[in-house]
């Protein structure tokens, strides 16, 4: 005779992730760099800075612009939350080295570390001045490594990294020397995650789509606004939010178990268009 007595089961939700919520970074340490305020759209590295803050940790902002980074600092103070500002030029090694040690003495270590930092470098790729070529790479790639060079060496088991590219990293043409400094940048992040594996430290990528932000404010009509969102697989841009939100998950202990990724938040890319090939007939 058999037993029929059903088998009890313990409910698996023994682990984190299964009943932690908001805030996930509650006594922790971010450093941002590319922080600041610098217009009324803001911009990613103020929404990575501002969600930290939100979530409990404690910010050093970094940034070129004194008056940017005050202003993200008194927002968060305003807010209720602990962050400094300290001055950099992400462009010159002994800066960034400056910078990060009085941030790691204010605040003892980095638990997150955002690097938002990029620009420059549209000019067509045989056009481009010397000059320009070198400070495109100088800006987009070589800056990163600086700053994870210096920021690593006050990080522990458990810490994370998220570095932001752009979906230029990946077109097929025609060449800037912006693009070449994004795919650059997207090697470096998956190189870093490789060294810093044995420590217990994640490294990952962010590559921005069409977003709507400081940047694109600047420069776009909003006949050309429309005509991008349409171009875009859902139909709409994103904005600032949209990006910081997804490097603010691999930040945390959400994404535990990601390193050495680029994650594409872009709308799902470019729509396909009636050409009268295959798989083509979208509307």
């Amino acid at each position: 005779m058999t037993d029929s007595t059903p088998e009890v089961w313990t409910v698996p939700v023994s682990d984190p992730l299964a009943s932690a919520g908001e805030p996930w970074l509650s006594g922790k340490v971010a450093l941002v760099v590319g922080g600041g305020l610098s217009g009324p759209e803001g911009g990613i590295g103020f929404a990575i800075a501002w969600l930290c803050a939100r979530n409990g940790a404690a910010v050093a902002i970094l940034d070129r612009d004194p008056a940017a980074g005050r202003r993200t600092l008194d927002a968060i103070r305003e807010a209720g939350g602990v962050a400094e500002y300290f001055p950099v030029d992400v462009t010159d090694d002994a800066s960034v080295a400056s910078a990060v040690s009085a941030a790691a003495e204010r605040f003892g270590r980095f638990d997150v570390v955002a690097d938002s930092i990029g620009g420059g470098g549209v000019q067509p790729m045989f056009d481009a001045t010397l000059d320009q070529f070198e400070d495109a790479m100088r800006l987009n790639f070589t800056a990163v490594w600086y700053v994870m060079r210096h920021a690593q060496r006050h990080m522990d088991r458990g810490a994370s990294m998220v570095t932001i590219s752009s979906a230029a990293a990946e077109g097929r043409g025609p060449g800037l020397p912006y693009s070449f400094g994004k795919a650059a940048l997207e090697k470096l992040t998956s190189g870093a995650a490789a060294s810093l594996a044995a420590r217990g430290i994640r490294v990952n990528c962010v590559r921005v789509g069409m977003i709507w932000g400081a940047f694109a404010a600047r420069g776009m009509s909003e006949e050309q606004r429309v005509m991008r969102a349409n171009n875009v697989m859902l139909q709409t841009e994103g904005n600032n939010w949209d990006i910081a939100r997804a490097a603010f998950f691999l930040l945390t202990d959400q994404a535990r178990w990601i390193t050495g990724q680029t994650i594409a938040v872009d709308g799902g890319g470019f729509r396909l268009t009636n050409t009268g090939a295959a798989g083509s007939n979208l509307k």
